[in-house]
């Protein structure tokens, strides 16, 4: 029941972060943020891959997905300093998002909740085919949006990462305790004995 209990608890929290990430996916794409886009395709494969590793008791997969957690986590702490300008990021000078193809921002800059976008008009500031517009009354800057996401997928991230090692831990501990090749030699078990239909009878004189 334990080791059903550690292998059901991975396995929802790898489905919430499917469902965060294909959410994120989705208003990424609105936004053509083109490394993002990648990093959660990236990610939802990942996913996907230790679900399959989950239920299959396959701890090479759940170690690939462990690993890759890691790198997700550092992913999305680099997204959390990008918006709140750690250093020397800008948003308003590197678009590393959309991998300077464009300048575009993110979605929720003009969709965030109350949100007014208004359109200025005969603005010399506008490159070709881009418009300039101003947004205000926002009752969360899309900045602090970006970053509730990012947390969201660390702390969903940190937990698979623990039940994957976990997980991962017990699958290994059964494989050497169990001789899949062998069969039940490590538990002792052995072949019935052939005995010989050839009985010996005293010889009396």
């Amino acid at each position: 029941m334990g080791r059903c209990n550690g292998r059901c608890t991975l396995v929802g929290f790898c489905c919430l972060q499917l469902v965060a990430a294909l959410e994120r996916q989705i208003f990424d794409f609105l936004g053509y943020q083109w490394a993002p886009i990648l990093a959660n395709f990236l990610h939802i494969m990942a996913v996907i891959l230790g679900i399959f590793g989950t239920i299959q008791y396959r701890s090479k997969y759940l170690m690939v997905y462990a690993v890759w957690l890691v790198l997700w986590v550092g992913w999305n702490a680099f997204i959390i300093c990008f918006y709140l300008e750690v250093g020397r990021l800008s948003q308003d000078r590197d678009f590393i998002m959309t991998f300077n193809t464009s300048l575009h921002r993110s979605w929720w800059m003009e969709n965030g909740p109350g949100c007014l976008v208004t359109p200025v008009l005969n603005s010399n500031l506008a490159p070709e085919d881009h418009h300039v517009i101003t947004v205000s009354g926002c009752l969360l800057d899309y900045q602090y949006i970006e970053v509730v996401s990012s947390a969201t997928q660390i702390f969903l991230a940190l937990f698979g990462f623990v039940y994957a090692c976990y997980v991962s831990k017990v699958f290994l501990e059964e494989e050497d305790s169990f001789d899949f090749i062998g069969g039940f030699d490590s538990y002792g078990y052995q072949a019935p004995q052939k005995t010989s239909h050839l009985q010996l009878q005293p010889l009396y004189t």
